[in-house]
């Protein structure tokens, strides 16, 4: 039995409910989970896919030195400028259709990439091919956060484990898929086409279902969630304002600079400084990616404290670097162990971002601003480390510039996972743009119960404050 009442007082009214709430609209949960699934393989198989078969490209296409490093930094670049606007296209048009476009988008060039004749056409098509990895970088962990807020911690392990399967896969299958199906570097880079359609499949009914009258979307019927992207959400949130956001982001740079220098240099340094098992050293920081993707999700959640995390993965950095650096002709193994220890810190980054924001609106905010300007700031390490190598004539001095980037690493780090929650602030958009006439609410924070209290102006209802449930039940009571 619910009672309904309303507590007036200054000119507000306020609906009181009490009893039962309605039951949530339900999720295809099996259909989401596949859907995550199969974005978080798709989202790097095409970088190391390329970098397996680079010399093969090279060589066909007549790239120069020059155009193969735009073609190898062209990832880090797409992913800082198309995930920063992911958020806003999933606020306009819908995260699920916006992701289902983008693997669209992906696999449109992924083929043209595979049937390319000339280095421009290359260059272009790698670019669109690089568009659904962009965009599922900042919109699966929003996806994450607000289709399973209880559960962030086993859902990011599922999706960052995935993600390193993918990456993995990339580089190791595509050579052998190459000599299995004939046809050279093309038809090895022109497999991934069926994954991103595959990626594609699951959103576009997400979004056809998302689209239905009365459909249930992310957040609907929740207190204190939103969905990250429909077409009556118009209350915009920023998230540059907040020290740990920015700590966040300066630290998810950091890992990204150091684990983009350690996949593409570690091959030379271990060759040139004549470890005796150079050639194993790669896989096995690549293979290290998949079970500390499995626990670091898992154990960060768990703890309410992440920055033991952070100290942890920054020392095993520092532990491979030095390792290289004091002990250069000796066995590479533990460098390597180590190193793949390190690069925890990208599934503990993820993690923080899910864990940090309140709703999924906060965390499509809080995942484009961390990963654009992350990933930004990560574009510069290997062309420096690269610039030094080609100056110094070695590698200690590079070596000691990555020491010298776990600094910011570390503090900036630190701060990032220490307890608290991430404050946004909200913006109200333009009010030719609002579709409705009533319009969400900012989230609930988390230490407190709040009602919103409404105010009517000139026939528009309006959210102009909150109260608190203690509140709403004395004046109740006063009645």
């Amino acid at each position: 039995m619910s009672v309904r009442g309303t507590v007036t007082g200054r000119g507000t009214s306020v609906p009181a409910r009490r009893g039962r709430h309605r039951r949530a609209p339900s999720r295809p949960v099996p259909l989401l989970v596949a859907g995550i699934v199969a974005v978080a393989l798709i989202l790097r198989s095409p970088v190391t896919g390329l970098g397996a078969v680079l010399g093969q490209v090279s060589a066909d296409l007549h790239l120069t030195g020059v155009t193969a490093g735009i073609a190898t930094t062209l990832p880090v670049i797409c992913f800082a400028v198309l995930g920063g606007l992911a958020p806003l296209a999933a606020r306009r048009s819908g995260a699920e259709r916006v992701l289902a476009v983008s693997m669209l988008i992906s696999a449109v060039g992924l083929a043209v990439r595979a049937a390319s004749g000339s280095a421009e056409l290359f260059l272009v098509a790698t670019a669109a091919a690089l568009t659904g990895a962009a965009v599922g970088n900042v919109l699966m962990p929003a996806m994450v956060r607000g289709h399973f807020p209880h559960r962030v911690g086993p859902m990011t392990a599922l999706y960052t484990t995935t993600l390193a399967v993918g990456m993995t896969a990339g580089a190791a299958l595509t050579v052998p898929l190459q000599r299995a199906l004939g046809g050279g570097w093309r038809t090895g880079l022109g497999c991934l086409t069926v994954f991103a359609v595959a990626a594609a499949l699951p959103w576009l009914i997400l979004s056809v279902r998302a689209g239905r009258p009365g459909a249930g979307r992310s957040g609907a019927g929740r207190p204190g969630a939103g969905a990250v992207g429909t077409t009556d959400d118009y209350i915009s949130v920023s998230v540059s304002a907040d020290h740990s956001a920015r700590a966040l982001m300066v630290f998810f740079g950091a890992q990204s600079l150091n684990a983009y220098a350690v996949f593409g240099w570690l091959p030379s340094i271990a060759a040139t400084n004549g470890t005796p098992d150079a050639g194993v050293l790669l896989p096995i920081v690549s293979a290290m990616a998949i079970p500390i993707s499995v626990a670091m999700p898992t154990l960060a959640a768990r703890l309410g404290d992440q920055r033991p995390l952070v100290v942890l993965t920054t020392t095993c950095y520092a532990g491979g670097y030095l390792w290289l650096l004091i002990l250069p002709g000796a066995v590479g193994w533990p460098a390597a162990v180590l190193l793949g220890a390190g690069n925890g810190a990208f599934p503990l980054a993820v993690t923080l971002v899910g864990l940090r924001s309140m709703d999924q609106r906060v965390t499509a905010a809080l995942s484009g601003f961390v990963q654009g300007g992350g990933y930004l700031l990560a574009a510069a390490g290997p062309l420096f480390v690269g610039v030094l190598h080609q100056y110094s004539g070695g590698w200690g001095l590079p070596l000691m510039l990555l020491l010298l980037t776990l600094v910011p690493q570390l503090l900036f780090g630190f701060q990032a996972g220490a307890p608290g929650a991430v404050r946004p602030v909200w913006r109200r958009a333009p009010r030719h743009s609002r579709g409705h006439t009533r319009p969400p609410a900012p989230p609930a924070t988390p230490d407190r119960t709040r009602i919103p209290v409404q105010k009517r102006r000139g026939g528009d209802t309006q959210p102009i404050r909150r109260i608190s449930a203690r509140q709403l039940a004395t004046a109740a009571r006063d009645r």
